[in-house]
């Protein structure tokens, strides 16, 4: 980093009075922090690595007042950085700003194969620590697993259940299979006897049924994993908690299991009859329904979503959610983006899988058509319906997809209420939670449900720190508006 740059971020902390995903701010007037290893760990282990600047005071609203002794400062750093493992290698700069040296150490981040970094001191499962917003959380043992099965292959989806037997898998689906195996890779037919196709192809272990094997063939795979399935509710609002004036929380809630194929077919149908339809004509005057989302694009989310999901033995508890809100849905699957995946790439390159024989098992069945056309395909369709690009989210070991059914751009000034363009033209400039609420003059989840939340929804407030919704040092400020496209009218 050269000086200028440094410069840059110090105006930065100081302009917003707050830190940053990738930036922390330390005292050090008085001496080398002694508490490096948790930023340390966290910058790491995040791909954008990150910077720690000495010589701010976050009590004196970040004014520079300076390090206690430069060299020294950089040798104690580099103390700490050692005790790492593996070691980050820290990258100096200096400057003086208001008359006070201010010393920056820029964190690399650390190949995938290699995190998580972590304190030698604490071990690997409690030294590991992972960015959220500005603060250094410790990694989940889920999280640390996840590294661990990047690096050493491991494939949860060909474990060998203990409990289970052959028996508990549906014969007539195994042997549909076995014709459809032997048919598309002829190779394998000719070298290979049915059983050895099995444990070749990750359906069974040594006789008995592997994880893919109960999902993809089982006769109940909830008998042995009572929360590998779909829970799937709709929600009468924007948010989880909202109510209808009868004070239900759902206007439906159904848990959907089964093999792969049945809860993917049970979500079709529950979201096929709980989204809104509305009627439209076209250029011949013929009548016909549509939907509010695109059933090619759900599809491929909810599939998406149980076969990239994580299934180690740390997430067996938590199922596959599908929220179905007003004015979106949202699909959330335990295991984040996988390996050296990231949003910004995601259906642009080949990914890692983490579950390579269910989805390679899938395919052979024509349940997945192509493993690498899902996401291209809901960014398609979307587009085709004229609606907002979907939204993909990942972290803390979770992944959401979501899909808007109205766009999100501004819809025109006319159709927002006048406390709605209040909030706006109050929050030009950046204000806080409870400056907005005293603003709109309403009870706290009143302003939330109503005025706030849908703005935000809408894309016409931003959050300064959109990672970490409710954080305390939370800003909101009005986007500009992009236009006035025509949303349809449910």
């Amino acid at each position: 980093m050269q000086e200028n740059a440094l410069r840059d971020v110090v105006r930065k902390i100081q302009q917003a009075q707050r830190e940053f995903q990738t930036i922390e701010v330390m005292a050090a007037h008085r001496g080398c922090p002694t508490k490096l290893r948790t930023t340390l760990s966290s910058f790491s282990n995040q791909d954008e690595g990150g910077v720690i600047v000495f010589g701010l005071s976050e009590e004196e609203r970040y004014a520079a007042i300076g390090v206690y002794d430069i060299h020294d400062l950089q040798q104690r750093v580099v103390a700490q950085c050692n005790e790492m493992e593996p070691p980050v290698r820290p990258l100096f700069t200096a400057t003086t700003i208001d008359g006070a040296q201010i010393v920056s150490a820029e964190i690399p981040s650390v190949d995938v194969a290699l995190r998580p970094v972590y304190y030698r001191g604490s071990g690997r499962s409690k030294g590991s620590y992972i960015r959220v917003g500005d603060a250094d959380e410790p990694m989940t043992e889920n999280e640390v697993y996840s590294y661990d099965a990047y690096r050493n292959r491991i494939k949860d989806d060909i474990r060998p259940i203990s409990g289970s037997t052959y028996a508990m898998l549906r014969d007539e689906m195994v042997q549909r299979y076995l014709v459809a195996v032997k048919r598309e890779r002829p190779n394998i037919a000719t070298h290979a006897s049915d059983d050895e196709i099995l444990e070749l192809m990750g359906i069974i272990s040594k006789s008995v049924p592997t994880l893919a094997g109960l999902l993809i063939f089982g006769k109940y795979p909830q008998g042995l994993f009572p929360q590998l399935s779909v829970t799937a509710v709709v929600v009468p609002g924007t948010m989880m908690g909202e109510s209808t004036e009868t004070q239900a929380r759902f206007l439906a809630n159904e848990r959907l299991d089964g093999t792969i194929e049945e809860m993917l077919d049970g979500s079709m149908n529950f979201v096929e009859r709980n989204m809104r339809v509305r009627t439209v004509i076209d250029e011949k005057g013929r009548r016909a329904d549509e939907g509010e989302f695109p059933l090619k694009a759900v599809r491929e989310i909810v599939l998406n979503a149980l076969v990239h999901r994580d299934y180690s033995i740390h997430t067996e508890g938590t199922p596959v959610t599908i929220r179905m809100f007003s004015d979106r849905m949202e699909v959330t699957n335990k295991g984040g983006l996988f390996g050296r995946n990231t949003i910004e790439v995601l259906g642009m390159i080949n990914p890692d899988t983490r579950n390579p024989h269910l989805a390679t098992i899938l395919e052979v069945l024509h349940v997945v058509e192509n493993r690498y056309s899902g996401i291209p395909t809901i960014r398609a369709e979307m587009k085709k319906a004229g609606l907002p690009p979907p939204r993909f989210i990942s972290q803390r070991g979770e992944f959401t997809a979501i899909l808007y059914g109205t766009p999100l751009e501004a819809e025109g000034e006319g159709k927002l209420s006048e406390r709605q363009r209040s909030v706006i033209e109050f929050c030009r400039k950046p204000r806080t939670r409870a400056e907005v609420i005293e603003h709109i003059a309403l009870s706290p989840s009143y302003a939330n449900t109503t005025v706030l939340q849908p703005l935000i929804n809408k894309g016409l407030i931003k959050l300064t720190i959109p990672e970490r919704p409710s954080s305390p040092n939370q800003r909101f400020f009005a986007a500009p508006l992009t236009g006035q496209p025509t949303s349809p009218s449910w």
